[in-house]
């Protein structure tokens, strides 16, 4: 148990770190030094709620096998940009914050409880993420934005989250045999855990509003 306990912290200090310097991110200063299609890859480091959201569905995604999720790699970038394509268009806004905590605290408990997701509920779950957080990126575009460069940068990001966390999942559950391993479940659901209490947390936060101490 005592090599779970240090997984997850090891985890937990790779995600707060890179929560941290995103904060002081911003995608209008990316996108007049690199470029709009770096801008639209690094804006949703800005954001909590994609940091968040993305890993964690990503790691669920992973934990339930690669025959049953690599699709997602597919499906996600193609709900952010329908979600950017939606925002532009009609001006479509979400700013579901505690929406977007109770998704990271129901992502988290799902991984935590080891639940099988069926196929299709992942997909429907996994675009509709998608749609909501490609809206919400919209909101970063300004009127000098090249909107093609900006949504194809952000398709990419998303594209790159989702293979990279559900790799690096599939490999480390793959390497699980026997009881000797069975450690590698137990961190994966104890992670969930915390992503479940770090959702349940944001809610919190967001409900008590910013003048709560």
């Amino acid at each position: 148990m005592r090599s779970v306990t240090h997984l997850i912290r090891i985890l937990i200090a790779s995600l707060a770190a890179l929560i941290v310097p995103a904060g002081s991110a911003h995608a209008h200063l990316i996108g007049t030094r690199f470029g709009d299609f770096y801008a639209g890859a690094f804006h949703p480091l800005t954001d909590l709620n994609d940091v968040v959201l993305w890993i964690a569905l990503g790691l669920l995604a992973g934990s339930l096998g690669a025959p049953r999720s690599r699709w997602l790699v597919v499906l996600f970038p193609i709900g952010l940009v329908a979600g950017f394509a939606l925002a532009i268009a009609d001006g479509t806004n979400f700013s579901g914050d505690v929406a977007n905590a109770t998704l990271i605290a129901l992502l988290g408990l799902v991984l935590a409880a080891g639940l099988r997701l069926p196929a299709p509920l992942l997909g429907i779950v996994a675009f509709a993420l998608a749609v909501t957080r490609g809206i919400a990126n919209a909101a970063a575009v300004e009127p000098a934005t090249n909107l093609v460069l900006f949504g194809a940068g952000l398709a990419c990001a998303g594209y790159a989250t989702m293979t990279l966390t559900m790799a690096i999942v599939v490999a480390f559950r793959r390497s699980e045999a026997g009881a000797a391993s069975a450690w590698r479940g137990i961190a994966l659901r104890a992670l969930g855990g915390w992503i479940a209490a770090i959702g349940l947390m944001m809610v919190g936060f967001t409900l008590a509003g910013p003048g709560a101490t």
